[in-house]
């Protein structure tokens, strides 16, 4: 077998998604937590006893701490039992925001979680990694193949097909990356929000200068945790008269009481991508990733 997509059962929706767009085989990983939490996983091997010469891992790294370790063991079995290559497919990428230290001694974790990536594979695509002060993924992977795709356009055919005319708003100046993106598809409307600081603790959200009265808005950004900027956009965008406000995100990170908020604050439709498997979620990454990652498959 020249290629195979291995994958854990708890993302087994998208992983699908994915080999059948790439007409690849795929297996599950099995998987096993003992009462003290330690792991024991199960490499889904051929009629042969062998694994493919190709694997591809499809592994999402939300709440990412058990997943490395997972990574960690199946990378180390899998070129033990003699695969040549092995690719992960992680449509989200954890440890990304910190890519520098704010106080000695502080953990530059991109750096760190990259180079452990960079050591267990030949090549990382990913979707919409949440970078700072970086140009390229590759700047955080420093070996082998590192592909960051953007989500933007995804979430604009979406948009485009279920709001007329809409007006895209960041929540805030990173956003405007994908805000830009997304309006180019189509030609839509856009601004970006901004950060007003008094002092250290207190941040007000101020909007874009735009007449968005009667607008249909949608907040745009790459990912949604806390979910209160959004919120706070939100309230600020129907208080200066805006029709409606949605919101579509790449990552539903979503936590405990997030969604509820950005609900109370007035918002109607939240979308995302299957990025990371959510309610929420209501366009598929797979066609993205597999047009990415035909080239390296043909260079088996």
């Amino acid at each position: 077998m020249a290629a195979q997509l291995l994958y854990f059962a708890d993302e087994r929706g998208a992983a699908l998604r994915l080999a059948a767009e790439l007409g690849l085989p795929a297996a599950p990983v099995e998987r096993h937590r003992f009462p003290d939490e330690e792991l024991r996983l199960r490499l889904p091997l051929g009629e042969d006893g062998a694994l493919a010469d190709t694997l591809l891992l499809y592994r999402s790294l939300d709440r990412p701490n058990e997943k490395l370790v997972e990574l960690l063991l199946v990378a180390g079995e899998a070129r033990r039992l003699g695969a040549r290559r092995l690719l992960l497919v992680a449509p989200y990428l954890a440890y990304m925001r910190q890519d520098m230290a704010f106080q000695p001694g502080e953990v530059v974790s991109q750096k760190v979680v990259g180079s452990f990536l960079a050591g267990l594979f030949d090549g990382v695509t990913t979707v919409d990694p949440h970078l700072h002060r970086i140009a390229t993924l590759d700047e955080a992977i420093p070996r082998g193949a590192a592909i960051s795709l953007s989500g933007a356009p995804l979430l604009a055919g979406l948009i485009a097909a279920r709001i007329d005319k809409p007006l895209l708003v960041g929540p805030d100046a990173e956003s405007r990356q994908w805000i830009e993106a997304a309006a180019a598809v189509h030609g839509f409307d856009y601004g970006v929000c901004r950060k007003v600081r008094h002092g250290d603790r207190e941040v007000e959200i101020a909007l874009p200068e735009l007449d968005v009265r009667g607008r249909a808005v949608v907040l745009l950004d790459d990912v949604a945790s806390s979910g209160r900027t959004l919120a706070r956009a939100a309230e600020l965008l129907l208080a200066a008269g805006a029709a409606s406000v949605d919101v579509a995100v790449t990552h539903a990170l979503f936590a405990p009481g997030a969604l509820e908020a950005i609900r109370t604050a007035g918002v109607g439709e939240v979308w995302s991508s299957d990025c990371i498997a959510h309610p929420s979620n209501a366009v598929a990454v797979a066609p993205l990733l597999a047009a990415a990652l035909r080239p390296l498959l043909r260079e088996d």
